[in-house]
């Protein structure tokens, strides 16, 4: 019985880090890491993204495992977490696009020269209303 506690556990660890290998390593393929230090002038702060990156990972499956888990801020605690995990996703779905050529495609067919930037703040409003229109109105 204890053999088969051990060896479950580590089946899971084993795979737990497989995951997480493949998810990091799509980060970095997509560029969205090298991306953000870049764009956010921080070069020297490398360390600090990356050991960021690695904490949120491991917190993240802690609170997936711990479901029952009480965390001592509550509210803003939750409104700076689903900011923060917003402006991941959306920085993961931009990289994404980017890198398969989806808005240069899509603007060359439509024969789009101007505006560009108008286009993408609207795209990027519009996702924002639509979130908060769901959420707010409890439709969740």
């Amino acid at each position: 019985m204890l053999s088969e506690h051990i060896f479950l556990g580590f089946v899971g660890l084993a795979a737990g880090f497989a995951v997480s290998a493949g998810t990091f390593a799509f980060l970095i393929v997509i560029g969205v890491i090298p991306r953000m230090i870049g764009k956010s002038n921080r070069a020297a702060e490398t360390i600090h993204f990356e050991n960021m990156i690695i904490l949120g990972g491991i917190f993240g499956n802690l609170i997936s495992v711990f479901l029952n888990l009480r965390l001592p801020l509550g509210s803003p605690l939750l409104c700076v977490y689903g900011l923060s995990a917003g402006i991941f996703v959306g920085c993961i779905a931009v990289a994404l696009a980017e890198i398969l050529n989806t808005f240069p495609i899509m603007f060359r067919r439509t024969g789009l020269k101007v505006g560009l930037q108008w286009i993408m703040l609207a795209m990027a409003l519009g996702k924002t209303c639509g979130s908060l229109y769901y959420f707010l109105k409890g439709i969740g």
